[in-house]
């Protein structure tokens, strides 16, 4: 049977056609016999398919947008929304060169890539989710954030050409990652890490008193650092100790309070 062309497909009606390309049409799959279906046109209008595939990357941005939002992550509806928007209108973009310029012989000196599009997507979302993990002390947040944002440029890429079950299938677990998964981390025993520091007198060590509480206590010490000011002699410990019960830090400070020669105590 013969594929339709391109300006066939556009002069075509009913309520939703599928284009299928192949891998002996535009070489543009690479596994051979394999193909993938595209939405091309609605109710035989290219522009009102490309108006559904911009909607609905919107909906499924702003449905991610809306779970950050309420948690007050700094990247949140309008963020989520404006990323699956940009990335569906740079594919249909991407897409409509590719239809118009696809022709153009591979020997030329002009060769289209569509994936190009979606390769540089990526990278532009990298610089945007580096902007909203924060590192404030020893604690790092924004990363679920950052996922997201990534998680919505490939929905909104998706919706773009014209995947609309693979982006709606997306939307939905991801929406049931950021609201349910959440539920089942506290059932999960899972290390938790206490930030201590500790500054006392050089003289006597204190060190060896702290390896003993910690041991009583059954805290490991994951890593150690120390540094002697040789001007006050005092010398600082910052410990990173895995426990497993929380809120350790306020009982585990004041028993270290009473060693003598403790000047400062600092945890997190």
């Amino acid at each position: 049977m013969k594929m339709p062309t391109a300006s066939a497909a556009r002069r075509r009606t009913g309520l939703l056609f599928f284009r299928r390309i192949s891998h002996n049409e535009r070489n543009f799959h690479p596994l051979k016999g394999d193909f993938m279906f595209f939405a091309t046109t609605l109710a035989g209008s290219t522009e009102l398919a490309i108006l559904v595939k911009l909607l609905l990357a919107a909906l499924a941005g702003a449905i991610l947008g809306i779970e950050r939002e309420k948690h007050g992550r700094p990247a949140g509806l309008r963020t989520h929304l404006l990323v699956a928007l940009g990335s569906c209108l740079m594919m249909v973009v991407s897409e409509a060169f590719f239809l118009k310029y696809g022709d153009l012989p591979g020997t030329g000196v002009v060769r289209l890539d569509p994936g190009r599009a979606a390769a540089q997507i990526i990278t532009g979302i990298g610089f945007l989710g580096a902007g909203v993990i924060i590192k404030e002390g020893f604690t790092v947040r924004g990363l679920t954030t950052a996922a997201c944002l990534w998680v919505a440029a490939g929905v909104g890429m998706a919706f773009g050409m014209g995947l609309f079950i693979a982006g709606t299938i997306a939307t939905i677990l991801s929406l049931l990652a950021l609201i349910f998964l959440k539920q089942l981390e506290p059932l999960i025993q899972k290390d938790r890490y206490l930030h201590l520091s500790i500054t006392a007198n050089s003289e006597p060590d204190i060190y060896p008193t702290l390896e003993r509480l910690f041991a009583e206590r059954k805290l490991r010490i994951s890593d150690i650092e120390a540094d002697l000011d040789l001007t006050t002699q005092c010398i600082r410990y910052r410990f990173i100790i895995t426990q497993h019960k929380e809120r350790i830090g306020r009982e585990l400070s004041q028993i270290i309070a009473e060693i003598d020669g403790v000047k400062k105590i600092h945890y997190q």
